[in-house]
Parts: C-alpha cells; sequence; structure tokens
C-alpha cells in the first residue's frame, strides 16, 4: 500500500526487471489484467517486473474524498510511481478507461514510457461514446446459462459476446467480484474526463505501442481507437474478431499470443527512446 496524498492506492508487484504499469477500467479492479497476464509473464524468459495497481474506489484502494477528477487520479498514479520507480522508464499498459488514463501519462511523462499497450482503450470519456458496436451474441451456451442465477446471468450477458462457460468462469474470477465491491457512489460522482485532450500531443509518441479492440465491443468499439496511429507511429493495431469489451477473456489465446510476440519484438527497443526530441 503507498500513501500519498492523503490517498492510498492498493498495488501488487510481482517478479524484477523493466517495469510494466498496469492501469485497470472503470469499476473493476487489477485482477482482470493479472489473472489474465501473471501465468504467462511469470515464466517469461526476459525479466519483467510487473505493477498492478487499484484504481480510487475500485478493488482495495478506498476512494479518497479530494479525487473528484481524472486529473487527480492521473496524479495519484503519478505520485506514486514517482515512490514505487522514482525516475526509471517503464512500460505501461492501459485496459478501457485505463487506457484513458495511460494515453493522459503519455502527455505528461512520455520519456518515461517505454512502450505503451492498450486493451480496448476508452477515447471518448462518458458511457458508450462514439462507434460503438451494438450488442451481436457470437457464441451461446443456453444450457449452461440456464444454471446461472438471474443476477448473475444479466451480469454475464450485459456485455460479453462469448457466452460458454469457459468464459463465465474468467468473468466470474476476474471481473465479477470487482463489479460488485465498486464504490458506485464514489464512481458516480468522479469526472472521467480530463481537463486536457489526451490526445494532444506536440509531437508523435515514438516508442512501441500496441492496441488492442475487440469487432463487437459494445463499450467503446474500435473504430475511434484508428485516430491513435497518427500520434503513435510505432503502434501495431488489431482487431480481434469474435471479442467484446473484455477481449482477454473472450480470445485468452490470440491476447495472449499478440502480446507476447510483441514484447518479445519489442523488448531491444524499449530501451532506446527517447534519443533525443523524438517524443515528447
Amino acid at each position: 500500500m503507498g500513501t500519498i496524498d492523503k490517498s492510498d492506492l492498493y498495488y501488487e508487484v510481482y517478479g524484477e526487471g523493466l517495469p510494466l504499469v498496469m492501469l485497470h477500467g472503470w469499476g473493476v479492479d487489477r485482477r482482470i489484467l493479472s489473472h489474465c497476464i501473471e501465468p504467462m509473464l511469470a515464466g517469461y524468459p526476459m525479466p519483467v517486473q510487473r505493477i498492478y495497481i487499484d484504481l480510487p474506489g475500485m478493488g482495495r484502494s478506498p476512494a479518497a474524498p479530494h479525487i473528484r477528477t481524472s486529473d487527480h487520479v492521473l496524479d495519484a498514479l503519478a505520485a506514486l510511481l514517482d515512490e514505487l520507480i522514482p525516475g526509471q522508464r517503464f512500460l505501461l499498459m492501459g485496459e478501457s478507461y485505463g487506457g484513458y488514463l495511460a494515453r493522459g501519462m503519455v502527455r505528461q511523462r512520455a520519456s518515461q514510457i517505454a512502450g505503451l499497450i492498450l486493451l480496448c482503450p476508452l477515447i471518448i470519456p462518458g458511457n458508450r461514446q462514439g462507434n460503438v458496436e451494438p450488442l451481436r451474441v457470437m457464441e451461446k451456451d443456453e444450457a449452461f446459462l440456464s444454471t446461472l442465477s438471474a443476477q448473475d446471468r444479466a451480469s454475464f450477458e450485459y456485455l460479453n459476446v462469448i457466452l460458454t462457460e469457459n468464459v463465465w468462469n474468467r468473468f466470474r474470477d476476474d471481473i465479477l467480484e470487482a463489479l460488485q465491491h465498486q464504490n458506485t457512489h464514489f464512481l458516480q460522482s468522479l469526472d472521467g474526463a480530463f481537463s486536457f485532450d489526451a490526445d494532444e500531443l506536440e509531437r508523435p509518441f515514438a516508442a512501441p505501442c500496441l492496441i488492442l479492440t475487440g469487432r463487437q465491443d459494445t463499450e467503446v468499439g474500435w473504430r475511434d481507437q484508428f485516430r491513435l496511429m497518427d500520434i503513435y507511429p510505432n503502434a501495431t493495431f488489431a482487431v480481434l474478431n469474435r471479442a467484446g469489451h473484455n477481449l482477454q477473456i473472450e480470445q485468452p489465446e490470440q491476447f495472449l499470443s499478440i502480446l507476447i510476440h510483441w514484447l518479445s519484438d519489442n523488448m531491444e527497443l524499449f530501451g532506446e527512446f527517447p534519443k533525443d526530441d523524438t517524443i515528447v
């Protein structure tokens, strides 16, 4: 637990090496990333230190009364990183709302960020803004769904597009409990938009990037993310079919395969930036 500006942010750190800081989405917690990534990176041959953070009012991080906007959340995250990895360069991963926060961090301290991973990133603040997809279920096991309680089934069907027992098990373990324990009052009062444009950079961010989106994503879509290509010129962009907003639990093999190959292909490059004024 790190205490910063009267705000406690819970975090978990595993391994040693180049830090990889991971920011989850709205209403969930670190487990949406740690449960799918940790089994892979725990045995990864190249040293990567994994830092999973619970955002304010989510997971095991309390809702601090002075945090009222995403600007405040970003300040708290920056203060925590200054405490945990002072002056170090790091990889940054953001999922959904965490992808919005990650881009805000790029705008403020790009010289520290060796590489960026965006998983179903929020582009336009607000609920289902922009070019989002209508809910289109791609696979459904009705026999299994009938065994769930009405409440569990409604939660599972809300935005997932692969409705099978295997996906349910991952949804239950990685997402559902966090949703049930989020600080709803705090999140309803939190202004999710920055006071600045996270994607208005002085110059393109030249470090390696990976942007993963779901073809059936009902929350943030996949089309609006293409606008990031101009400001992230070294980005790999993938749109996974048969995947909604929780693509890491619906297409876990594709997700992990793309991630591990991207890390391996770019590991040598992570130490190269910035060389001069190529990034902000």
